[in-house]
C-alpha cells in the first residue's frame, strides 16, 4: 500500500468516526473502532485490522451503521472489511489537554501480530475456530472459579460506566487512557497511574474499566480491590494456619489480566503489604498483565515522609502512565448539573417517581454550578436535592428561588469545605506575614518572603482545589517543580517544627473562618 492509498484510509476511517460521534454513539463504542487500524481504500472497500477477536465481533454485529457512516462520508457506497491484524492503533487522548512529551509518549510500539490476519467474515464462519473459542470459554469458567479474588460487580457499581462519565478538559486524558485498558491495546506501558483529591472520578474510571472488560471480554479476568481489602487479604493470608495460604494468595493474584488497586495511599505505612504489593506488581508487569492504580496524590507525593513509599515503589509505579483527574471547572460543572438533573429524572421516571422531581431550568443549573462545590459525588447530591425543593415549589405554584439553592448548598458543602481562592489565601497570608502582593508573587527571595511564599503555596494546594499550574500562575507564572518544592518545604517544617506547624494551622483556621 503507498502513502496515497494509506492517507485515504485513514481520512475516510476518521471522518466515520466522527459522524458516528455526532450520531451519539456511545464513547465505548468509538473508542473500540479507534483502536482499528485502517489499511487501505479500494473497490469501494475499506480494510481495517484489529488485534482483537472482541472488536471482529462488535463490527459483525454493527456493520450497517458502521457501512452508513462511512458511505456519508465518502459521498459512494462503501463497505468495511476487518480483519486480525497487529498492533492496532491506540485511541488516541485529546492532545489538546496533553504536554508535548505526554503526547509523543503516547504513541504506541509496533508488535508482530500474534497469528496471520483473519478477515472478520472468514473468521465468523470457521467452525473450527469456533469450537476452540467455546473449548476457551469453558477454560476461562474453569479458571475464574477458582480465584476468590475474582468477584461479581455490584448492582450500584455498575452504572459506573464509560457511557455515565461526564467529559471535560479536567479529566479527558485519564478517561482516554482508561477506555485505552479496558480495551487491551497500548500494552507498552502496561502500568495507568490516576490521581487527584477525593470526588473527582477517579473510583468511576477504575469501576468503569471493570465493567467494560466484564461484559464485553470475558476472556480476560479483572479485579478491583481498595487499599483496605487489598490489606486485608494479605493479612488475612499471613495470620491464616494454612502455611500455603500466603502462596495460595500469591499465585491467586498472579493469574489477574487486569489488576485494579484504588486508594492506594492507604498502603502507606503498611510496610508488609507494601513488599506484597511490589511484588505482586512485579510479577503481573513481567507477564505482560495491566495494572491500574489510583491515589489522592501524584507517585511523587507518595513517597514523601518517613512512612512513604520508599523509591523502588514510586519509581516502578511513575515509569508507568500517569493521569490527573483535577478539579471542575465553571464550565464542567454546568454539564455535571446538567446531566445529573437529567438522569435523576430518568431514574425518576423508571421507577414510578416522576411527580417527586421537578424540572430546573438551564439558567438556574448554571447559578447550581456557580455556588457548588468541586467534589463531583456530592455535586451529584446536591442535585437530587435542588430537584425535590424544585417539585414542592412547582406543587405550590412556585418555583425552586436562588435562596433555596443557596441554603441546599451549605448544607452539603460545610463553611470548612466551600471553595477558597487562591486570592483569599495570598491576602490572609500577606496580613500574617507582613508583605505586599508584589513581594509574595514577585522574585525576591529573602528568608521571611521565602516562608510566606511557601506558605502561601502550601495553603492554596491545601484549601483551593486547584491545579498545581494554576496555583503556580497565580504565583508569578512559576512551574509545577517550585510549586512541588514549597510543599515539601512546608511538609518538613510543619512535622520538625512545632511553632511553625501552629502558626500555619491558625492562618489556615482564619482562612477557613472567612470564607
Amino acid at each position: 500500500m503507498d502513502i496515497t492509498e494509506e492517507s485515504d484510509a485513514e481520512a475516510l476511517w476518521q471522518d466515520a468516526l466522527d459522524i458516528l460521534a455526532e450520531e451519539g454513539k456511545p464513547e465505548s463504542f468509538l473508542a473500540m473502532l479507534r483502536s482499528c487500524e485502517p489499511k487501505s481504500l479500494e473497490g469501494g472497500i475499506l480494510r481495517v485490522e484489529t488485534p482483537m477477536r472482541l472488536v471482529l465481533r462488535k463490527i459483525s454485529q454493527s456493520t450497517e451503521e458502521i457501512d452508513g457512516a462511512l458511505s456519508k462520508a465518502a459521498f459512494e457506497d462503501i463497505k468495511l472489511e476487518a480483519a486480525l491484524g497487529g498492533h492496532a492503533a491506540a485511541p488516541k487522548p485529546h492532545v489538546s489537554t496533553m504536554t508535548r512529551e505526554e503526547a509523543e509518549s503516547w504513541v504506541p510500539k509496533r508488535e508482530e501480530p500474534a497469528e496471520p490476519p483473519r478477515p472478520s467474515h472468514v473468521a465468523l464462519q470457521d467452525d473450527g475456530w469456533k469450537e476452540d473459542e467455546e473449548a476457551a470459554r469453558r477454560a476461562l469458567e474453569r479458571r475464574r472459579a477458582k480465584n476468590p479474588l475474582v468477584e461479581d460487580v455490584g448492582a450500584g457499581d455498575s452504572k459506573l460506566t464509560f457511557d455515565r462519565f461526564v467529559r471535560g478538559d479536567e479529566n479527558m486524558i485519564a478517561y482516554d487512557s482508561a477506555v485505552q485498558v479496558a480495551n487491551g491495546v497500548n500494552k507498552s506501558y502496561g502500568l495507568l497511574f490516576i490521581y487527584g483529591k477525593s470526588g473527582l472520578g477517579k473510583t468511576h474510571l477504575l469501576r468503569a474499566i471493570q465493567n467494560y472488560i466484564a461484559q464485553n471480554d470475558p476472556s480476560r479476568i479483572c479485579v478491583y480491590k481498595d487499599a483496605s481489602s487489598f490489606i486485608s487479604d494479605y493479612v488475612n493470608a499471613s495470620r491464616s494456619e494454612n502455611k500455603s495460604a500466603a502462596d495460595e494468595l500469591r499465585q491467586n493474584y498472579a493469574d489477574i489480566d487486569v489488576l485494579i488497586v484504588d486508594d492506594v495511599q492507604g498502603l502507606i505505612g503498611k510496610a508488609g503489604t507494601i513488599n506484597f504489593f511490589f511484588d505482586t506488581f512485579n510479577t503481573l508487569r513481567a507477564s505482560g498483565k495491566w495494572v491500574v492504580l489510583a491515589a489522592d496524590r501524584t507517585p511523587a507525593e507518595l513517597g514523601m515522609g518517613k512512612d512513604g513509599f520508599d523509591e523502588r515503589v514510586t519509581s516502578r509505579i511513575g515509569g508507568g502512565f500517569t493521569a490527573s483527574v483535577q478539579v471542575p471547572s465553571y464550565e464542567l460543572r454546568v454539564r455535571l448539573i446538567e446531566k445529573f438533573c437529567e438522569r435523576a429524572l430518568e431514574d425518576a421516571e423508571k421507577d414510578g417517581l416522576a411527580g417527586t422531581m421537578g424540572k430546573i431550568s438551564p439558567k438556574m443549573q448554571r447559578f447550581m454550578a456557580e455556588k457548588a462545590g468541586n467534589n463531583i459525588r456530592l455535586i451529584e447530591g446536591f442535585c437530587q436535592r435542588c430537584l425535590l425543593a424544585e417539585a414542592r415549589a412547582e406543587a405550590a405554584g412556585g418555583e425552586l428561588l436562588e435562596s433555596e439553592v443557596e441554603d441546599i448548598c451549605h448544607e452539603v458543602w460545610p463553611t470548612s469545605e466551600r471553595r477558597v481562592s487562591i486570592e483569599q489565601v495570598q491576602k490572609v497570608v500577606e496580613r500574617n506575614y507582613d508583605v505586599a502582593h508584589g513581594d509574595l508573587i514577585g522574585s525576591k527571595r529573602n528568608k521571611s518572603l521565602m516562608e510566606a511564599r511557601h506558605v502561601a503555596i502550601w495553603l492554596c494546594r491545601d484549601l483551593c482545589d486547584q491545579t498545581f499550574a494554576d496555583i503556580g500562575k497565580k504565583f508569578g507564572g512559576r512551574s509545577h517543580a517550585t510549586v512541588m518544592h514549597s510543599l515539601r518545604v512546608v511538609d518538613t517544617a510543619k512535622k520538625d517544627d512545632r511553632v511553625f506547624n501552629e502558626k500555619l494551622m491558625q492562618i489556615r483556621e482564619e482562612i477557613v473562618g472567612g470564607a
